[in-house]
């Protein structure tokens, strides 16, 4: 089942790579969707595929690369359909 889902991840994680490790964590998962870095100093991340490899970005992503500190993950459902690829904006 195709799913989509939105996360605004807190803590530190600007400045440590964690666009790239995103990134990385989707392609692992043939993800579709985008991430970038927000004004405040979070991160913003949409992803589109299976159920199941969602759910495994998701907790990549509640991990993070090593020299982040991630604090907190707000999830969002989506509508599907919207995304092609994966790009870092």
């Amino acid at each position: 089942m195709l799913i989509a889902r939105r996360f605004v991840v807190s803590g530190r994680v600007q400045g440590v790579g964690f666009r790239f490790f995103a990134r990385e964590a989707a392609a692992a998962e043939n993800l579709r969707g985008w991430v970038k870095n927000l004004p405040d100093g979070r991160v913003e991340a949409m992803v589109e595929g299976d159920r199941e490899s969602v759910e495994r970005f998701e907790r990549k992503i509640r991990r993070g690369p090593a020299s982040a500190r991630v604090e907190d993950v707000s999830v969002t459902d989506e509508g599907t359909g919207s995304v092609h690829g994966f790009e870092i904006r």
